[in-house]
């Protein structure tokens, strides 16, 4: 491991907004702050919206940034990544913001009933091969369905089709509300000051003349949910 990982590592260490349970925290248990996270970890009652995947943590200062009485969480397993998100937000001074460092699989033993208002998910890792692995997949929005909110919504920001089409399949499928859908994001008309905020790959992709599909719909949590043919 590079020295600057290294750093980074230890610097993330002394973050108090930054948490990173060790194996015997979460291990047959549930983490001490489940259900909790906005009065013991933040100090107040706001509502609480997760990124998932979030890499670099744009979007989850960036949302944090444009809602003060919203408290983000962003959530990776790569550490080296999300300190650049952690370190933005002590420098630039935001209150409203935490970064978990877990795997997404786990995200059961963090959550608890109707905590979390909306979830983000931006330009994951599109699983072609192994349908169960996508963020999107039953699985997944099984697990998001215990701790999300009734009416609680679902953001997907992705530059590949296929993911795209899959989630939508699985949406209508569902007869899941579905809000927005549109498989080219910035020329489709919509005007709407939170999309602008953009990742670090997003920005690749861009430059790329990738389109960007973006997906937003309500989780009913009573749903059983249905994975749609695969093609």
């Amino acid at each position: 491991m590079g020295k600057k990982k290294l750093s980074r590592f230890a610097e993330m260490e002394t973050f108090d907004h930054v948490v990173q349970p060790s194996f015997d925290d979460i291990f047959k248990k549930d983490y001490r702050l489940k259900g909790k996270w906005s009065q013991e970890f933040f100090g107040n009652e706001k509502p609480l919206i997760l990124e998932l995947g979030c890499g670099k943590g744009e979007y989850t200062v960036g949302l944090a940034k444009l809602y003060p009485d919203t408290n983000f969480i962003g959530i990776d397993i790569k550490g080296a990544r999300m300190w650049r998100g952690a370190k933005t937000t002590i420098e630039d001074n935001i209150k409203n913001v935490g970064f978990l460092r877990t795997w997404i699989d786990l995200i059961n033993s963090f959550f608890g009933e109707e905590e979390v208002s909306e979830i983000w998910v931006t330009f994951p890792d599109p699983q072609p091969k192994k349908y169960y692995k996508r963020l999107t997949s039953t699985r997944f929005l099984g697990y998001y369905q215990k701790f999300i909110k009734t009416g609680g919504i679902v953001n997907l920001k992705t530059d590949n089709a296929d993911l795209y089409a899959y989630t939508r399949a699985l949406v209508k499928l569902n007869k899941l509300e579905l809000i927005v859908d549109t498989n080219d994001l910035y020329n489709s008309g919509l005007d709407d000051y939170i999309l602008s905020i953009k990742t670090f790959y997003e920005q690749q992709f861009l430059a790329q003349g990738k389109p960007i599909h973006y997906l937003r719909f309500k989780l009913d949590k009573s749903v059983k949910l249905e994975e749609p043919d695969e093609e």
